[in-house]
């Protein structure tokens, strides 16, 4: 028996073509073309299964209807079908419904298409959106493909109606979700195999943004981020048919294929160097796409908050005057926290008046307050800190003090500086930035790109010695900045054709930390720490800690400074619980180093430190 779906797939797969060369070009009219091609099927399959059926079914009263990506224009070329049939309780039987029901899902199943399927009456619907957010995400999008298209509608109508009622109320649920999965699925710019969809900066927060301006609290961006967005649909698609199945994980066996079909891919190289250059810059792509989308929200979500309740009236910048005008409305408040800076509404701003092309230290003390606050700086404010004149060099005393202050904010330096980098502050500190930013680590242990490892690495760092090698106390001033520097540019010498990066990096490491203008001592410690950062775990995975021979050469490394050895372990210790998931044990909610490395590196550091005085 045939169906109006028969050979669809294939159809879809035809649309989806490569150009000769192997891009895939003009998504957007690609997406276009497969969401007709579905709809035209499944309305021709609706009027197959009415007319198959031993009864009637009426014209008005019950309908099928696509949400979801389906519905968006977004599918690609292996989408599963998110599908409805929306029905009056009275247009059938319970048994009837049931028979068009299966009349129409079979024939999906059977060529071969996944399908999402549900049968609900309106006020199920209402029902299942009220209180399933994803849902309610799903069904801000409605299309009524075949049957009674007023029914649809009206449904659609009053979700949307009921969402825009309750968007206030609703609004921290939505952005609560967006951090749930930030804290499951990582920022697409710094995940090596990232989720384009649940990542931060990923599809997902494509359709909550679109859910924040379907509630008129808040209009959404548009220009830039609907490039971006329209990209990552394409980087979608290309995984799509890399992997041949619908699928948003962007694994390293599909990576080279992808920038591939997105056109990174340079034939002028060998093959070997194309792949691994193209595997860079996708990854470089996806975190411009991943920081625009994210930017997009969270400025879009910091407009709609404000429209929230705070438990009294509301300031407006605008003073109304009018004859029977009874008082005026509060004005905007703002705390000053540091010069040209205020927290207004949980975040950081520019305080009136403040000229940030006359302060080169106005970035670093923005990011300092948002850590110290445990807050965001505002979008707007981060989008005119890009105009700071910070440089690499000429650096003052109080900009050194604030970038050693950032650095040992623990876990808050990671957002903060996330939305540094999004201005481009870190590359502008130091321009070798540039060359590890967004850069996928080749070693399958690192779940993160380069630079956010590195960011990782030194948020791990404290001023505390290690206890378990017999330390105590604290680092004095000195060292402790010396390790923080360490932290943040142990890795700087991974870049592409480099076979040693702790060689390279610390010929890096030196200047970068002699231009902005620390001490001679504090470069030469950075410097070795960055040499030998490796070679503490080096020597524990493949030595004996009773090889004299091994010990001796790392105390002499480490000039038989047992100072120098914290660190030196210190470090180690806070690389490997960076690497991700596939490195050890997970402690509080962050990967750790296991029992059995943590026994190794330390046993082989004692060995060690009983060669250093």
């Amino acid at each position: 028996m045939t169906s109006s779906l028969d050979g669809l797939k294939d159809q879809l797969l035809t649309i989806s073509r490569l150009d000769d060369d192997g891009v895939y070009r003009n998504g957007a009219a690609k997406r276009a073309a497969r969401t007709e091609a579905v709809e035209c099927a499944l309305r021709n399959l609706w009027q197959e299964a009415v007319d198959g059926l031993d009864f009637d079914v009426p014209t008005q009263g019950i309908g099928l209807a696509a949400v979801g990506s389906l519905a968006r224009g977004q599918i690609g070329p292996y989408s599963d079908l998110d599908l409805v049939i929306i029905h009056d309780p009275h247009a059938l039987s319970a048994d009837q419904l049931n028979m068009l029901a299966n009349a129409i899902w079979y024939p999906i199943w059977d060529a071969g298409l996944d399908l999402d399927h549900s049968v609900r009456t309106r006020a199920q619907c209402q029902a299942v959106t009220d209180h399933d957010l994803p849902a309610a995400m799903g069904w801000l999008d409605v299309k009524p493909l075949a049957g009674d298209a007023e029914i649809i509608n009206q449904t659609a109508l009053t979700i949307l109606e009921r969402w825009r009622k309750a968007a206030r109320q609703r609004l921290p649920e939505l952005l609560e979700s967006a951090k749930t999965r930030l804290d499951r699925f990582g920022r697409l710019p710094y995940v090596n195999q990232p989720d384009v969809k649940e990542a931060r900066g990923g599809l997902r927060d494509a359709v909550l943004l679109e859910a924040i301006a379907a509630s008129w609290l808040a209009d959404r961006p548009h220009g830039r981020y609907d490039v971006a967005f329209e990209r990552l649909l394409d980087a979608r698609d290309a995984i799509h048919l890399a992997a041949r199945k619908d699928t948003n994980l962007l694994l390293s066996a599909y990576q080279a294929p992808v920038a591939a079909m997105l056109g990174l891919a340079d034939p002028t190289l060998p093959q070997d160097e194309r792949a691994a250059r193209s595997i860079d810059d996708l990854q470089t792509m996806l975190a411009r796409l991943g920081r625009t989308i994210a930017f997009s929200l969270d400025s879009t979500a910091s407009r709609a908050q404000r429209t929230l309740p705070q438990g009294k009236p509301r300031f407006s910048f605008f003073q109304i005057r009018h004859p029977r005008a009874q008082g005026k409305r509060e004005a905007p408040k703002f705390e000053t926290v540091a010069p040209g800076l205020a927290l207004h509404e949980g975040e950081i701003v520019l305080a009136p008046d403040t000229d940030v092309t006359a302060d080169s230290a106005l970035a670093l003390r923005a990011a300092v307050q948002a850590a110290q606050h445990a807050c965001a700086i505002h979008p707007t404010t981060l989008a005119n800190l890009a105009q700071v004149p910070m440089r690499d060099h000429d650096w003052n005393d109080e900009m050194r003090a604030l970038l050693l202050e950032l650095l040992g904010s623990g876990d808050r330096l990671l957002p903060v500086w996330e939305s540094l980098d999004f201005a481009g502050i870190p590359a502008r500190m130091m321009p070798e930035w540039e060359a590890i930013r967004n850069r996928p680590s080749a070693s399958a242990a690192h779940r993160y790109t380069i630079d956010r490892h590195m960011v990782e690495v030194t948020s791990r760092l404290t001023r505390t010695r290690p206890v378990e090698l017999g330390a105590g106390g604290e680092y004095d001033d000195a060292h402790y900045t010396a390790l923080l520097l360490a932290g943040i540019l142990h890795d700087i010498g991974k870049r592409p054709g480099i076979d040693d990066h702790a060689a390279e990096g610390m010929r890096h490491a030196r200047v970068i930390v002699e231009r902005l203008g620390y001490g001679a001592q504090i470069a030469d410690w950075v410097t070795l720490l960055v040499q030998l950062h490796l070679k503490l775990s080096e020597a524990a995975s493949s030595a004996s800690p009773q090889d004299q021979a091994v010990t001796g050469a790392l105390a002499e490394a480490v000039r038989h400074d047992a100072v120098l050895l914290d660190m030196l372990f210190d470090l180690t210790r806070a690389d490997m619980n960076s690497l991700g998931a596939t490195s050890g044990e997970t402690i509080s909610g962050r990967t750790g180093w296991s029992s059995w490395q943590s026994s190794l590196v330390t046993t082989m550091a004692r060995a060690v430190r009983r060669q250093c005085k």
